[in-house]
This record gives C-alpha cells, structure tokens and sequence, in this order.
C-alpha cells in the first residue's frame, strides 16, 4: 500500500536517466526518479507515490536546464503515454539508451563488450508503421476518443494528431472520432489496429457487436475517402478479416538490400519501425557472417525476417517459432522469395527447450536469437549440449539480454564481442539491441 503523499514541492539534482527515461536523482538519502527531468538539471518535484527505499514524482518546475533539453514536438506530451522522452534531444536519448544498455550488461551480467558497436538511428517523426489505437465513447467529454492511454492512467488521451505515425495516419485521427461518434455500436469497440505497407494500409477495427447496414456503409464511405483498408475482428486474431474494399493487395515490406519482400497480416508481428528494421537486419547478417555451407538456426524467427537475410548470403537456414501461423507465414515467404530450398520452419515451443532438442537439430554453426522480452533463457541452458561458434542475439528487454549473457560468458565459456542499441522507438524509453556473441 503507497504511503499518504505531501504535495509539497522539494528540490533536487539529477544524476541520470533510468530504463524508463526518469530523471534519477538522492534526496534526503533516498533515490527519487522523477518524470520529465533530465541529468545535470535542477528541478522541483512533487512525490506521487512513496516507498520506503524509493519515491516516484513529477518535475513540477525547471531551475536550471539541460542544454539538451528541446522543446517537445507533440501537443499532447505530457498527457499522452506514448512517449516520454520527447523533452530530451533526439540524439541525447540514443545515447541514454546505450548507457542503460552498458550499465545491465556490467550490473546484472557482469560482462562487458570488447566493442560497443555504433548505434543504428533512423528517421525521428513518423516512423511508427504498427499502432494500436484504443478507443472509448465517452459522452462526458463531448463524443469518440481515438488514440494512446494517457500517462499512468487507462483512460485515453484526448488526441487530434500523433507525430510518431506518418503524417497520413495522424490526419485520421479526427476523422476517425467522428466516423466511430456516427456507429450504432460505438460502445462496442474498443481498439482500432494500424498496419501500414508498401502499397495498402489497413485499419483493424475491433468490432463486439454486430454492425448495421448504415455502420458497414459509413466505414467504406471512410475507407473510400481516405485511401485505406479496413478489416473487421468480431473475435480472436483468427477471425479478423477484409471488409472494404475486397480484393486489396497483401500488405507486405521490402528488404531492398537482400532482394525480399515479406507477405503479412495486420494481426502478425512484425517489427514497427521498418527504417531501423532494414538497418537492424543488414547489421545481424554482418555480425553473424553466413556464408555457403553454414548451417545456422533463427530461433523466435517470426515471419523470416532475419532468416530470408541469411538464407540470401546461401547459408541454409532453419527457422524455429511458436506461433503455427507465423511459420506458415514464413514458409509462404521462403517460396515467393525462391528461398525454400534454402530456409525451412517448424513450430517448436522455445520455452521449453531441452539439450535434447538442440543435439536432435543437428550440427549448427551459428545461431540468431530474437526473443520476447522474457528472454531466452532455457534455450540459453540448452545450448550446453551443442554450443555453435557464433550467436547474434537481438534483444528488446536490456536486462533479460543481461542475464542471459552472463550464462552464455560464465558458463558456457562465450566472448562478449560486441554489442550496441538500435533505436527502433524514439522517444520513447524501449531498448532495442544487438550483440554478438563467440564461442
């Protein structure tokens, strides 16, 4: 249970920014992190949650600022949770990112890279091409809202534009208000899913109740008007589908420089930041090298982004996923490519992993690992059996990359050789990160 909370405003110094992009400073003793502060500043805070060996608080006023301190694009930071770090230079934050990134690997890993490797940047603004906008009809505040939660709260921020989409999403915000105030059911839905591609874009709406005939013409009359494709999803994943117009083209994203094109649903993962992906991707094949006569395992390989990349350069590649659609997805685009010779999937629960299952894969040279933000960590234990030469491991969580890493060096006997951030969210605190690892 928090302690009651004085509002009383007190004084402090910032020392540094944490994984969340919270000014971190020591007051009376304890450590305070305080939200909109950055390191060097002197700021008034406000307490609203208080611990005994921590307090959480708001910068109420600035004293001295930051000289990388910027003036935030968006009119809605501050009140929006979608990003928290747009008061911080662009490049000040990527920084910040690679000390976090440092600071997990030497704190819970105890390892260090032999070489931090340059961060991978990409476009600032409009470079998010995934979103998923909640929505809620609230006649109180005059009508539909469209948009991302407000900070610390499950409400949804009143929004009318969002820098971080392409500007031409962030022009359908307003319309999309008022298209969902005209439904019958605009109580009964609560998100809309965004997919952009290369030659459609799509619109997922969550639809709980049925619509009428003057809903379904409302949302083509949108769909006409804007340029977009709308699917609808009455229930689970598995019953999103097209609505308007029928006969659309696939969505699907290019990786020019390998020569790919990669078919996806809207309701499939793929990563947001398609820029940073290309990057991403070209630096993972170079770190692990694949060459004709490899023989490499891409585990958590999703759809085949990394997998196609490495099949390109001739190794042969198999692909392990938990996700039985995904590895449909990915064999799919193994074919279009003419790269099925070459990679091949199977669905196998990574979780689970046993030195069993790695010995029955094979002989494997090198291996990429791109996790969920629990981590790997029982395919990690696993290797044991049948250690290949060299691992990439791409990371969305800093601290379970840590971990991990400490019993790929301690135990197994791995060199950290290198590792960096990709800042696949600016503005935001997510971590993205590569590092590669040799036996």
């Amino acid at each position: 249970m928090n302690h009651p909370v004085a509002l009383r405003a007190r004084i402090a110094q910032v020392e540094s920014l944490d994984h969340e992009g919270l000014g971190v400073a020591r007051v009376d003793g304890k450590t305070v992190f305080i939200d909109g502060a950055l390191p060097g500043e002197t700021v008034t805070f406000e307490t609203w949650r208080r611990k005994p060996r921590f307090e959480m608080a708001d910068a109420s006023a600035i004293i001295a600022s930051s000289s990388q301190r910027v003036t935030p694009r968006c009119p809605h930071f501050g009140t929006c949770g979608g990003c928290s770090m747009q008061h911080l230079d662009a490049r000040a934050q990527v920084a910040a990112k690679q000390r976090v990134l440092e600071d997990n690997l030497e704190r819970i890993g105890r390892v260090r890279p032999e070489i931090m490797l340059p961060a991978i940047h990409g476009p600032a603004w409009g470079y998010r091409h995934r979103a998923r906008f909640s929505v809620r009809y609230v006649h109180e505040r005059g009508g539909a809202l469209v948009g991302f939660h407000e900070k610390r709260s499950t409400f949804i921020a009143e929004m009318g534009q969002c820098h971080v989409v392409p500007p031409f999403v962030s022009a359908w915000i307003s319309p999309l208000r008022t298209l969902v105030d005209g439904l019958s059911i605009r109580d009964r839905l609560p998100q809309i899913e965004l997919a952009v591609g290369e030659s459609v874009n799509v619109l997922v709406i969550r639809n709980l109740a049925p619509l009428t005939p003057d809903d379904e013409e409302a949302l083509r009359a949108f769909a006409d008007h804007h340029g977009a494709c709308i699917w609808l999803q009455p229930g689970g994943l598995e019953t999103a589908a097209p609505f308007h117009p029928l006969g659309a083209p696939d969505l699907d994203y290019l990786l020019p420089e390998f020569d790919l094109r990669f078919g996806f649903a809207p309701t499939e993962f793929t990563q947001v930041n398609p820029g940073v992906n290309r990057v991403l991707v070209r630096r993972a094949v170079g770190l692990l090298q694949p060459a004709p006569g490899d023989r490499i395992a891409d585990l958590f390989c999703g759809l085949g982004n990394f997998s196609l990349a490495l099949a390109r350069r001739g190794a042969t590649v198999i692909g392990f996923e938990g996700s039985q659609g995904l590895v449909h997805r990915a064999r799919a685009n193994a074919k279009i490519n003419g790269l099925e010779h070459l990679a091949t999937f199977e669905a196998r629960n990574l979780f689970t992993v046993s030195a069993e299952d790695v010995r029955g894969w094979g002989a494997i040279d090198k291996m990429l690992i791109d996790p969920p933000r629990d981590g790997a960590m029982s395919l990690v234990r696993a290797l044991e059996a049948a250690p290949p030469q060299r691992i990439v491991y791409v990371s969305c969580s800093p601290s379970t990359l840590a971990r991990d890493a400490e019993y790929l060096v301690h135990v197994l006997g791995y060199r950290l050789t290198a590792a960096g951030v990709a800042n696949m969210f600016p503005h935001t605190s997510h971590i993205e990160s590569v590092a590669l690892f040799e036996h």
